[in-house]
Protein backbone atom coordinates (compact mmCIF):
# COMPACT_ATOMS: atom_id res chain seq x y z
CA UNK A 1 0.00 0.00 0.00
CA UNK A 2 1.30 3.51 -1.01
CA UNK A 3 0.45 6.42 0.82
CA UNK A 4 0.85 9.37 -1.66
CA UNK A 5 -0.08 12.59 1.03
CA UNK A 6 0.72 13.16 4.63
CA UNK A 7 -2.65 14.37 5.95
CA UNK A 8 -1.52 15.26 9.68
CA UNK A 9 1.97 17.75 9.81
CA UNK A 10 2.26 20.53 12.13
CA UNK A 11 4.91 23.74 11.39
CA UNK A 12 6.24 26.21 13.46
CA UNK A 13 2.75 27.67 13.79
CA UNK A 14 1.22 24.98 16.16
CA UNK A 15 4.18 26.60 18.74
CA UNK A 16 5.74 23.22 19.52
CA UNK A 17 7.01 22.30 16.56
CA UNK A 18 10.19 22.82 14.56
CA UNK A 19 9.33 23.48 10.49
CA UNK A 20 8.26 25.75 8.05
CA UNK A 21 5.85 25.34 5.57
CA UNK A 22 8.52 25.31 2.16
CA UNK A 23 10.78 22.73 4.82
CA UNK A 24 8.04 20.40 5.31
CA UNK A 25 7.03 20.62 1.16
CA UNK A 26 10.82 19.89 0.00
CA UNK A 27 10.84 17.13 2.65
CA UNK A 28 7.73 15.67 0.92
CA UNK A 29 8.86 16.61 -2.32
CA UNK A 30 12.15 14.46 -1.60
CA UNK A 31 10.38 11.34 -0.52
CA UNK A 32 8.14 11.37 -3.62
CA UNK A 33 4.48 12.23 -1.89
CA UNK A 34 1.72 14.35 -4.38
CA UNK A 35 0.28 16.20 -1.59
CA UNK A 36 0.82 17.09 2.09
CA UNK A 37 -2.00 18.52 4.62
CA UNK A 38 -0.59 21.42 6.61
CA UNK A 39 -2.85 20.43 9.68
CA UNK A 40 -1.77 23.05 12.92
CA UNK A 41 -3.38 23.11 15.91
CA UNK A 42 -6.50 25.14 16.12
CA UNK A 43 -6.23 28.09 18.84
CA UNK A 44 -7.05 26.45 21.92
CA UNK A 45 -3.89 24.41 22.34
CA UNK A 46 -1.42 26.34 24.39
CA UNK A 47 0.79 28.36 22.10
CA UNK A 48 -0.94 27.47 19.16
CA UNK A 49 -1.63 29.70 16.27
CA UNK A 50 -4.01 32.75 16.31
CA UNK A 51 -7.83 32.23 14.63
CA UNK A 52 -6.00 34.79 12.26
CA UNK A 53 -3.42 32.38 11.36
CA UNK A 54 -6.04 30.17 9.15
CA UNK A 55 -7.72 32.86 7.52
CA UNK A 56 -4.33 34.09 5.80
CA UNK A 57 -3.42 30.72 4.49
CA UNK A 58 -4.42 31.65 1.47
CA UNK A 59 -1.30 33.36 1.18
CA UNK A 60 0.27 29.75 0.96
CA UNK A 61 0.46 28.50 -2.93
CA UNK A 62 -1.12 25.51 -4.01
CA UNK A 63 2.12 24.06 -5.06
CA UNK A 64 5.63 23.89 -3.71
CA UNK A 65 8.17 22.07 -4.87
CA UNK A 66 6.19 19.63 -7.09
CA UNK A 67 3.62 19.02 -4.00
CA UNK A 68 0.28 19.94 -3.51
CA UNK A 69 -0.31 21.97 -0.77
CA UNK A 70 -3.68 21.70 1.27
CA UNK A 71 -4.57 23.67 3.85
CA UNK A 72 -5.83 22.14 7.34
CA UNK A 73 -6.27 22.64 10.56
CA UNK A 74 -6.73 19.63 13.34
CA UNK A 75 -8.97 21.24 15.79
CA UNK A 76 -10.04 20.64 19.16
CA UNK A 77 -12.82 19.25 20.58
CA UNK A 78 -13.53 21.22 23.28
CA UNK A 79 -17.15 20.88 24.59
CA UNK A 80 -19.55 17.86 25.46
CA UNK A 81 -21.98 19.01 22.35
CA UNK A 82 -18.87 18.65 19.85
CA UNK A 83 -17.96 22.26 20.01
CA UNK A 84 -14.80 23.37 17.73
CA UNK A 85 -12.14 25.95 18.49
CA UNK A 86 -13.09 26.87 14.61
CA UNK A 87 -15.64 28.94 13.98
CA UNK A 88 -17.42 27.66 10.28
CA UNK A 89 -16.28 30.70 8.80
CA UNK A 90 -12.39 29.54 9.32
CA UNK A 91 -13.56 26.12 8.74
CA UNK A 92 -15.22 27.01 5.32
CA UNK A 93 -11.61 28.70 4.05
CA UNK A 94 -9.94 25.22 4.16
CA UNK A 95 -9.34 21.93 2.69
CA UNK A 96 -9.03 19.75 5.23
CA UNK A 97 -10.34 19.40 8.61
CA UNK A 98 -9.15 16.70 11.57
CA UNK A 99 -11.09 17.07 14.92
CA UNK A 100 -9.12 15.88 18.00
CA UNK A 101 -8.99 15.30 21.97
CA UNK A 102 -5.84 17.82 23.43
CA UNK A 103 -5.57 18.27 26.82
CA UNK A 104 -6.05 21.64 28.46
CA UNK A 105 -8.41 22.30 25.46
CA UNK A 106 -11.58 23.24 27.71
CA UNK A 107 -12.16 19.47 27.55
CA UNK A 108 -10.46 16.93 29.40
CA UNK A 109 -10.87 13.36 29.97
CA UNK A 110 -15.15 13.13 30.88
CA UNK A 111 -15.14 9.63 31.01
CA UNK A 112 -15.55 6.80 27.88
CA UNK A 113 -19.30 7.43 27.33
CA UNK A 114 -19.01 11.33 27.47
CA UNK A 115 -16.07 11.59 25.28
CA UNK A 116 -17.91 8.86 22.52
CA UNK A 117 -20.70 11.59 22.89
CA UNK A 118 -18.49 14.55 22.22
CA UNK A 119 -17.11 13.18 19.26
CA UNK A 120 -19.77 11.81 17.46
CA UNK A 121 -21.06 15.00 17.66
CA UNK A 122 -18.11 16.55 16.15
CA UNK A 123 -17.91 14.13 13.12
CA UNK A 124 -21.76 14.90 12.11
CA UNK A 125 -20.32 18.39 11.67
CA UNK A 126 -20.58 19.13 7.87
CA UNK A 127 -16.56 20.54 7.15
CA UNK A 128 -15.32 17.97 9.80
CA UNK A 129 -13.21 15.40 6.97
CA UNK A 130 -11.39 12.95 9.58
CA UNK A 131 -11.17 12.23 13.41
CA UNK A 132 -7.66 12.34 14.67
CA UNK A 133 -5.73 9.71 16.97
CA UNK A 134 -8.54 7.84 18.22
CA UNK A 135 -6.57 5.20 20.10
CA UNK A 136 -5.41 7.64 22.52
CA UNK A 137 -5.93 6.04 26.02
CA UNK A 138 -5.90 9.33 27.43
CA UNK A 139 -9.25 9.75 25.70
CA UNK A 140 -11.06 6.56 25.49
CA UNK A 141 -14.01 6.41 23.48
CA UNK A 142 -16.19 3.37 22.16
CA UNK A 143 -14.54 2.62 18.99
CA UNK A 144 -17.45 0.49 17.58
CA UNK A 145 -19.43 3.30 18.15
CA UNK A 146 -16.93 5.93 16.71
CA UNK A 147 -16.31 3.12 13.69
CA UNK A 148 -20.49 3.38 13.07
CA UNK A 149 -20.79 7.08 13.56
CA UNK A 150 -17.95 7.53 11.23
CA UNK A 151 -19.44 5.10 8.75
CA UNK A 152 -23.27 6.98 8.76
CA UNK A 153 -21.42 10.63 8.35
CA UNK A 154 -18.93 9.65 5.67
CA UNK A 155 -15.75 10.55 8.07
CA UNK A 156 -12.18 8.77 7.53
CA UNK A 157 -10.52 7.41 10.83
CA UNK A 158 -6.89 8.46 11.42
CA UNK A 159 -4.37 5.82 11.88
CA UNK A 160 -1.47 8.19 13.24
CA UNK A 161 1.64 6.65 12.54
CA UNK A 162 3.18 8.44 15.72
CA UNK A 163 0.80 7.11 18.33
CA UNK A 164 2.97 4.16 17.38
CA UNK A 165 6.79 5.92 18.32
CA UNK A 166 6.46 9.03 19.99
CA UNK A 167 3.12 10.00 21.01
CA UNK A 168 -0.05 8.86 23.08
CA UNK A 169 1.84 6.10 24.72
CA UNK A 170 0.03 2.69 24.75
CA UNK A 171 -2.44 3.61 21.80
CA UNK A 172 -0.86 0.61 20.06
CA UNK A 173 -3.65 -1.67 21.28
CA UNK A 174 -6.35 0.95 20.78
CA UNK A 175 -5.52 1.46 17.27
CA UNK A 176 -4.79 -2.42 16.44
CA UNK A 177 -8.50 -2.50 17.28
CA UNK A 178 -9.99 0.38 15.40
CA UNK A 179 -8.14 -0.56 12.52
CA UNK A 180 -9.84 -4.15 12.71
CA UNK A 181 -13.06 -2.35 12.95
CA UNK A 182 -12.34 -0.49 10.05
CA UNK A 183 -11.31 -3.39 7.79
CA UNK A 184 -14.67 -4.90 8.68
CA UNK A 185 -16.62 -2.11 8.50
CA UNK A 186 -15.52 -0.44 5.37
CA UNK A 187 -15.06 2.87 6.93
CA UNK A 188 -12.56 5.28 5.43
CA UNK A 189 -9.70 5.91 6.98
CA UNK A 190 -6.55 8.24 6.12
CA UNK A 191 -3.31 7.73 7.46
CA UNK A 192 -0.82 11.08 8.97
CA UNK A 193 2.83 11.08 10.34
CA UNK A 194 1.55 14.24 12.85
CA UNK A 195 5.41 15.02 11.93
CA UNK A 196 6.37 18.09 14.14
CA UNK A 197 9.49 18.58 12.26
CA UNK A 198 10.49 18.63 8.67
CA UNK A 199 12.49 14.44 8.84
CA UNK A 200 9.44 13.54 9.97
CA UNK A 201 6.96 14.25 7.09
CA UNK A 202 5.99 11.10 4.78
CA UNK A 203 7.20 8.43 7.76
CA UNK A 204 4.04 5.72 7.45
CA UNK A 205 5.37 2.87 8.18
CA UNK A 206 4.54 1.41 11.33
CA UNK A 207 0.82 2.82 10.72
CA UNK A 208 0.36 1.12 7.29
CA UNK A 209 1.87 -2.12 8.78
CA UNK A 210 -1.41 -1.98 11.53
CA UNK A 211 -3.39 -1.21 8.02
CA UNK A 212 -2.22 -4.22 6.34
CA UNK A 213 -2.71 -6.57 9.07
CA UNK A 214 -5.75 -5.45 9.56
CA UNK A 215 -6.59 -6.21 6.24
CA UNK A 216 -7.94 -2.64 5.30
CA UNK A 217 -7.93 -2.51 1.66
CA UNK A 218 -6.37 0.03 -0.19
CA UNK A 219 -9.80 1.74 -1.45
CA UNK A 220 -10.61 2.26 1.75
CA UNK A 221 -7.59 4.43 2.79
CA UNK A 222 -8.23 8.29 0.90
CA UNK A 223 -4.88 9.26 0.79
CA UNK A 224 -3.53 6.02 -0.97
CA UNK A 225 -4.83 7.68 -4.07
CA UNK A 226 -4.46 11.22 -5.24
CA UNK A 227 -7.79 10.98 -7.39
CA UNK A 228 -9.04 9.39 -4.46
CA UNK A 229 -8.04 12.02 -2.28
CA UNK A 230 -9.45 15.27 -4.60
CA UNK A 231 -12.62 13.05 -4.45
CA UNK A 232 -13.23 12.81 -0.59
CA UNK A 233 -12.25 16.52 0.07
CA UNK A 234 -14.10 17.43 -3.10
CA UNK A 235 -11.71 19.68 -4.49
CA UNK A 236 -11.25 20.72 -8.20
CA UNK A 237 -7.88 20.79 -8.95
CA UNK A 238 -5.53 23.89 -9.35
CA UNK A 239 -2.84 24.06 -11.96
CA UNK A 240 0.64 23.08 -10.95
CA UNK A 241 1.85 26.27 -13.10
CA UNK A 242 0.20 27.58 -10.21
CA UNK A 243 3.52 26.48 -7.84
CA UNK A 244 5.35 28.58 -5.62
CA UNK A 245 8.72 29.04 -4.66
CA UNK A 246 10.12 26.20 -2.42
Amino acid sequence: MKIIADMHTHTVASGHAYSTVNEMAQEASRKGLQAFALTDHGPALPGGPHLYHFGAMRFIPPWISGVRILLGVEANIIDRDGSLDMPDSYLAKLDFAMAAFHADCGFNDQGIDRNTDAVLRAMSHPRVNAIAHSGNPAFPVHLEKLVQGALETGTALEINNSSFAMSRKGSRPNCEHLAMLIARSGTKVVVGSDAHIAQGVGEFDNAVDVLLKAGIRCEQVINSSYKRLMAFLGLEEVPENQQGAG
